[in-house]
């Protein structure tokens, strides 16, 4: 394994690490689907969860029920694609009116150590255990 991957792996190691400490915490994590879900779930992140594009919800019912929520932030974590890119600044700025942060971070070092590789959050669980294999393979 090159040094390159090594050093992607550990930052993924960290990110992901600082991702489950905030859902512990009870920080909402908005994704697109059932499979982000389990994506995330596969990589021990758990917690609320937000399903943005399941079970037939509109645009209004997502902000609504981040807005019954009731907490100051939540991670938004959509895909990388374009709608998926759309959709995120179409919820940032719904939410500034509500008052409720919409923590990138995430969304934006992910983007910039995988979108390469990954164009959705449904991928990230397959490509860690990818990138970990080829790291663990090398070291043998």
């Amino acid at each position: 394994m090159s040094a390159k991957d090594q050093k992607r792996l550990e930052k993924l190691v960290k990110l992901l690490e600082r991702l489950k400490q905030q859902a512990e915490k009870g920080t909402p994590i908005v994704v697109e689907g059932k499979n982000d879900v389990k994506a995330l779930n596969k990589l021990g992140i758990t917690g609320d969860m937000i399903s943005a594009k399941t079970a037939g919800k509109s645009f209004l019912d997502v902000v609504s029920e981040i807005e019954n929520r009731e907490l100051p932030e939540v991670i938004l974590l959509l895909d990388f694609d374009r709608r998926g890119q759309e959709y995120t600044k179409r919820l940032i700025k719904s939410l500034e009116c509500t008052k409720i942060s919409s923590n990138l971070l995430f969304w934006r070092t992910l983007f910039g150590l995988i979108a390469k590789d990954v164009k959705d959050i449904e991928g990230l669980a397959n490509f860690f255990e990818r990138l970990n294999n080829k790291c663990l393979s090398r070291k043998v």
